[in-house]
């Protein structure tokens, strides 16, 4: 792909208001090359147009170009195994707010899992640092749900939860599990039916029951209440769903950063928003591809 001058795709914006279709698909299948870099450009031209048109299909271009980015983003972090499951949800982010820098909100992260590291020492029982990681996490950070809101968009966002300190269950549990991976402690997001948690692994068992891998629950979206097994029967119970492995036992990244996709999906659909909804497929369907890998 051959990068274009300013003064190129100057005129290459100049036939966007072309009659005929064939031409406008060269032109702008010419924009979308380009990439991301091309946006300042995009937008600085629908600044200086007075034409609806070519303002029209300035928007439709640095929204596809974004989605694109987005899409291409989030399929290289899940074939390469979606390791890091906070840069996952803010690729996810990333695609509502393209301006945002990863940098800038791990920074914010790795504050956090400083002052958690301070207090916590090996000889401290798994129980001893979720209780440190609970005290510091909702009480000094003041980190809560966000139950006025419950269904808002922006509660799947992780910027917006990080700004905020209020969130939904599934990005409380990926906060709360990506500080814990941060910190090598074998805490993870179990895929639990409209609720999410996170379970603590219990690592040194030779068990081979997959129950047992388990030492017990947390629940961010309640100050990081401890559960156990039991607790979780009661839930599916009352829920009246048929007990499933997969509510029970932690799950991939790819599969929480679905979830997550899922929630926003809800949420805009609630909205009206259809336009949303058919990019958040796309989005779904690149992890969904990669799920098997």
């Amino acid at each position: 792909m051959n990068k274009l001058t300013a003064d190129e795709i100057k005129a290459i914006v100049k036939l966007l208001d072309d009659p005929n279709e064939e031409i406008y698909n060269q032109v702008s299948g010419k924009l979308l090359d380009q990439g991301t870099e091309v946006i300042p450009q995009l937008e600085k031209a629908w600044e200086q147009s007075f034409d609806e048109e070519i303002q029209s299909r300035l928007e439709n271009l640095i929204q596809e170009i974004q989605l694109n980015s987005a899409k291409k983003s989030l399929k290289k972090w899940a074939e390469t195994g979606g390791q890091d499951l906070f840069e996952g949800a803010f690729l996810v982010a990333k695609h509502q707010y393209p301006e945002l820098e990863f940098a800038h909100y791990q920074s914010k992260l790795e504050v956090i899992k400083k002052d958690i590291w301070l207090e916590i020492n090996e000889n401290l029982t798994a129980l001893e640092k979720v209780r440190i990681i609970n005290h510091i996490f909702f009480k000094i950070y003041g980190f809560s749900s966000n139950s006025a809101n419950f269904y808002a968009p922006q509660n799947n966002y992780i910027n917006h939860v990080l700004e905020t300190k209020k969130g939904n269950p599934i990005t409380l549990s990926i906060l709360y599990s990506a500080l814990a991976v941060k910190l090598n402690l074998p805490i993870y997001g179990v895929n639990l039916p409209k609720n999410f948690i996170v379970a603590y692994k219990n690592v040194y068992t030779q068990s081979s029951n997959p129950y047992n891998k388990v030492l017990f629950y947390i629940n961010p979206f309640n100050k990081g209440a401890i559960l156990g097994k039991k607790e979780i029967d009661y839930f599916v119970k009352q829920q009246d769903l048929k007990p499933r492995k997969e509510y029970y036992l932690p799950c991939s990244n790819i599969e929480i950063i679905k979830r997550l996709i899922n929630n926003l999906i809800y949420s805009y659909d609630k909205l009206g928003y259809p336009d949303k909804i058919e990019e958040l497929n796309q989005l779904y369907d690149i992890l969904e591809e990669n799920s098997s890998l």
